[in-house]
């Protein structure tokens, strides 16, 4: 896993962003255990009780769960994943919408321009 950070946000909030990224796009899938917080820390170059406040988040929401010795699964409820996946596509959007309403396009000017 890739992951690139900026100054702009606290690191665990954009790991929840980026992991959660990975699960709706199934990068992750469903069902897949991850690797252990201090290799996922190592891999992403993160420290692991940052890493670890990203999962907890991750796991309140539902997206992963802790089996208990075995370690942290991706959630296999498909029906969470793709409602995520839903409420991701509807916040871009949204986000698209008011930055180009923000230089001065109306909001179907934006709309026609991504129709191209």
């Amino acid at each position: 896993m890739n992951f690139v950070f900026d100054n702009n946000a606290p690191i665990y909030i954009q790991l929840v962003e980026q992991l959660r990224i990975h699960i709706i796009s199934g990068r992750l899938s469903a069902g897949e255990r991850l690797p252990s917080v201090r290799d996922l820390a190592l891999q992403i170059k993160v420290n692991p009780n940052t890493l670890q406040k990203a999962l907890s988040e991750l796991e309140d929401a539902g997206l992963i769960f802790t089996e208990r010795t075995n370690g942290k699964f991706v959630t296999e409820d498909l029906s969470l994943i793709e409602k995520e996946r839903l409420e991701y596509a509807n916040e871009l959007s949204q986000k698209f919408i008011l930055n180009m309403e923000n230089i001065g396009f109306t909001k179907q000017e934006a709309i026609k321009y991504l129709e191209g």
